[in-house]
């Protein structure tokens, strides 16, 4: 075994879940992370965890939800007790096709996720953690030979996370003290706001209420949004290509919409509920490990030099106590590309531009 992927999951089982003896472990394990998930297993095993490992293929789903009636029973009770009653949930992906589920009907889609709110609710009360194995899908999606997505991979994956958590502590702080944010960029100017809301330094560890692997990005819940933004970094959405997506804010909700690609993949995303068409999340990347976009939100929008907006739900740990954010059955990233004409301001103070933060060289 490639002594990067027992790395890996020394990472992801003991910096990023903090798993302790005696947790009651869920490992959801994609077709091709096999190697991944063994080395998971022995060192689940070696913290005398217990270990329950669940199959999640892509081509399953696409064959159930295209054979369903698409009238879901809501929130199946053998499901959410698994997910109830464990301690943690690791989410392992390595699929054999990133566009498995791509002509699965939206409305089925729509219905599907909106039946599972509470599985959903109680997955993320656990201490989950999502990561991926390098794959050859993978590489093949972002473009690159198998050897050089590996690299690519384990380059985000395997970092210093504590030195990195320290450098993404200053933007937190930022956001934290801050009324108002507006990013300004080409086809873009927004904004949002961010008064007592509490930003999230995700440092690839449930410390840090984060919960992907590779992270390296510092997110808020913003509101009452204005203005227009584009996003120019190309994504693939529910099986879909979508290129150069344009959104317009009045009063915190999308009001007009367009995309050179993919148009009817958003038209779809907007119409899942109310709070589809409301932002749940503002992200700015902060992983410099992260030197390319490969069409892989996991990656892409950690990468530094890069903002990211999510459309759909708003996390609990952005809001204060009592508060509830914006709700919704989707949460859909969409990436801008801030390394050039470009400048993020809060509450007036340009802490970002051209990619560069004020405490970075080359901050102009």
């Amino acid at each position: 075994m490639d002594e990067r992927v027992r790395e890996h999951a020394k990472v992801l089982v003991d910096w990023s879940a903090r798993v302790e003896a005696g947790d009651d472990v869920v490992l959801a394990v994609g077709p091709d992370a096999h190697e991944l998930a063994v080395a998971v297993a022995e060192a689940l095993g070696e913290r005398g965890a217990n270990l329950l490992a669940t199959y999640s293929s892509g081509e399953i789903t696409r064959a159930y939800l295209r054979a369903h009636d698409g009238e879901f029973d809501e929130n199946p009770a053998h499901e959410l007790a698994l997910v109830e009653n464990a301690d943690v949930y690791l989410s392992l992906g390595g699929g054999r096709n990133t566009s498995a589920t791509a002509d699965v009907p939206g409305k089925t889609r729509q219905a599907y996720g909106s039946a599972r709110s509470e599985i959903r609710e109680a997955r993320m009360d656990t201490r989950w953690v999502s990561t991926v194995h390098p794959t050859r899908s993978l590489a093949q999606q972002a473009n690159m030979a198998y050897e050089e997505y590996q690299a690519f991979a384990y380059d985000a994956i395997l970092r210093d996370w504590e030195v990195l958590a320290e450098e993404m502590g200053r933007m937190k702080d930022i956001l934290d003290d801050g009324s108002e944010v507006r990013l300004v960029s080409r086809g873009t100017d927004l904004t949002m706001g961010i008064e007592g809301r509490t930003a999230v330094n995700s440092a690839a560890s449930v410390a840090y209420d984060s919960h992907n692997l590779p992270s390296g990005e510092v997110f808020t819940a913003p509101y009452a949004t204005e203005g227009e933004v584009t996003f120019d970094v190309p994504m693939t959405l529910h099986g879909e290509s979508v290129r150069n997506v344009r959104l317009e804010f009045e009063s915190g909700e999308v009001v007009d919409y367009d995309a050179e690609q993919g148009e009817d993949v958003i038209a779809e995303i907007l119409e899942t509920d109310a709070g589809a068409r409301r932002l749940g999340e503002l992200g700015i990347g902060m992983n410099r490990g992260i030197d390319r976009y490969t069409d892989n939100i996991l990656f892409d929008e950690k990468m530094g030099d890069t903002i990211h907006l999510a459309l759909g739900r708003a996390y609990d740990a952005n809001l204060p106590d009592g508060e509830s954010g914006n709700d919704s059955a989707v949460h859909v990233d969409m990436i801008t590309d801030v390394s050039e004409d470009s400048r993020l301001e809060v509450d007036g103070t340009v802490v970002q531009r051209n990619g560069r933060f004020r405490w970075e060289d080359g901050f102009e």
